[in-house]
């Protein structure tokens, strides 16, 4: 999961975040769920691309600086 935190675009659509999650599926599909920006403080929700159509762009943020003592809870971000 190398890429979880860097900043990322979608190549189709110019979408713009940080990568926050990464599905595998038992068909062989992968997709990264990329999370945006704020904007006027208002969270917006992950869109999920392919992982093909994913480029990054940056650095983004490292994992380690968002990790906790207790992980877990409800994930507002899965795909739907």
């Amino acid at each position: 999961m190398k890429n979880l935190g860097k900043e990322a675009k979608d190549k189709i659509t110019g979408f713009e975040g940080i990568i926050i999650g990464k599905i595998n599926y038992l068909f062989g599909c992968a997709q990264y769920g990329i999370a945006p920006k704020s904007k006027d403080g208002k969270v917006n929700d992950t869109n999920w691309f392919d992982e093909g159509r994913v480029e990054i762009i940056g650095n983004g943020i490292a994992p380690e600086e968002v990790k906790v003592e207790k992980n877990g809870g409800v994930n507002r971000d899965c795909p739907r």
